[in-house]
């Protein structure tokens, strides 16, 4: 005969699978915690040593073209975290090995804010080849993601007249998708940042917020992410209350399931969460 135990546990596990066959259709929600290796706004972005020595079962964004930093993944997968590699896909970088490459493809005038960065201003005449070398060689390093930066810059009508760019808005959807298309060919997840718009094939989505200019996005786009259960990362800039401002975010999309990051003044470096 059965304890009184065993019929609890029985009935437990009998709920739980009951539970699951109604759930199977719904996508899992997804929440993370994030370190960012690639890049920050004011403070200092997360070490290697740091993410090797704290990073669990996170969302790891890293500059894989950066030094050796390559030689790290192995090391930090074994946490089981996700390893994400970092491409800006609406420039080229002039500290990048492949820049000669990208430069027929870019303007002539460097980015104002960043002056080691020019915009791509043709996407349909060669330059998604480029890029799918940038692809080809974050599948070899086994990263599980691709995280597109500047999938913006042509949304920016007053852009397009300064720098002279050629694409249309259109074109350079096209030219992301497609990008995103090849890596999920070779089984790696898409990142989008800062934009879903045209982008539903993406697996996530990272968004930087700022201590002056919080929830600036498509507030829409970014709901129906998190109700098809994908990755939607905030990473906040500049703050003195990291916590209230994550509470704050969690209370307008009514989710529990916004990954966070925080530049947190007094540290002067990146808070972590979960």
């Amino acid at each position: 005969m059965r304890s009184h135990c065993q019929k609890i546990f029985l009935l437990t596990i009998t709920l739980f699978i009951g539970c699951s066959s109604d759930t199977e259709d719904k996508k899992s929600a997804v929440v993370l915690p994030i370190y960012n290796q690639a890049y920050q706004e004011n403070f200092e972005a997360d070490s290697i040593e740091n993410i090797l020595k704290n990073a669990k079962n996170a969302y790891v964004l890293i500059d894989p073209f950066e030094g050796d930093v390559a030689k790290s993944i192995e090391k930090i997968k074994q946490n089981n975290n996700q390893v994400a590699g970092y491409i800006s896909a609406g420039t080229g970088e002039n500290y990048r090995d492949d820049f000669v490459e990208l430069e027929p493809f870019l303007t002539t005038k460097a980015w104002e804010d960043w002056q080691d960065e020019f915009f791509v201003s043709q996407t349909n005449t060669g330059i998604i080849e480029v890029m799918k070398k940038r692809i080809d060689k974050i599948s070899n390093w086994g990263l599980d993601w691709v995280e597109f930066d500047n999938m913006d810059w042509l949304e920016d009508e007053e852009n397009r007249i300064k720098y002279n760019l050629k694409s249309t808005q259109k074109e350079a959807k096209i030219y992301i998708n497609s990008l995103c298309t090849y890596a999920k060919n070779k089984h790696i997840k898409c990142m989008a940042k800062n934009t879903v718009n045209g982008f539903d094939n993406f697996d996530g989505v990272l968004y930087e917020s700022f201590s002056n200019n919080k929830n600036w996005w498509d507030k829409e786009g970014t709901k129906k992410f998190l109700e098809e259960g994908k990755l939607v990362i905030i990473n906040h800039y500049n703050e003195t209350h990291c916590d209230d401002v994550y509470r704050e975010y969690k209370r307008y999309y009514k989710s529990e399931n916004i990954s966070f990051i925080c530049e947190d003044v007094s540290s002067k470096r990146y808070k972590h969460y979960h």
